[in-house]
């Protein structure tokens, strides 16, 4: 089903896919057949989330079917900003704000988490910089050596259901939910 940019936010001929390997959305432009994760120049990023929480949403619910050994499984909501490694996404096609201005956005992400007005699952599915938005922040299993030290250090010390503290990427700035098998 072809959707214009009314709908999407998408600029001319690009369109959202899912990833048949990893079950994301990713973005495709149907005329130069390129390919990418993070959303295209151009793209209006209230329009974008809007249809990207209505047609590319779940509550958190992986396909994955356990992990395995010493896999664990977490969710995060990841802020990115104009010194991350890629500084755009799903939701803005370039970021730039500064890393204090994510540390404020994050810091009030976490404190509405533990207050319980929200979930991470909820905030990450609107309000992250990561496609994994539409899997409430979902990352499935991962083992030691998968994902960027500093981030793998912080899930693995979490217990099932815990939360971290602000976590710094090379990625940007991340809360981390370690999730029940």
């Amino acid at each position: 089903m072809v959707r214009d940019f009314a709908e999407t936010g998408l600029p001319p001929g690009w369109e959202v896919r899912t990833s048949k390997s990893k079950g994301l959305p990713y973005y495709f432009n149907t005329s130069s057949m390129e390919s990418r994760w993070d959303s295209p120049e151009g793209t209006d990023p209230e329009k974008l989330k809007v249809f990207m929480a209505s047609y590319h949403s779940s509550k958190a619910e992986s396909t994955a079917q356990g992990g395995g050994g010493d896999a664990i499984r977490a969710a995060h909501l990841l802020v990115k900003h104009e010194g991350s490694r890629r500084p755009s996404s799903w939701r803005e096609a370039k970021i730039t704000r500064t890393k204090d201005e994510a540390m404020e956005i994050i810091q009030e992400h976490e404190r509405k988490i533990k207050a319980g007005e929200t979930s991470l699952a909820e905030l990450a599915a609107t309000e992250s910089d990561c496609s994994s938005a539409r899997k409430g922040g979902d990352l499935g299993f991962f083992k030691k050596g998968d994902m960027q030290r500093e981030f793998e250090d912080a899930a693995f010390a979490l217990q099932p259901g815990e939360i971290s503290g602000v976590v710094e990427t090379a990625s940007g700035l991340h809360l981390i939910e370690r999730l029940n098998a």
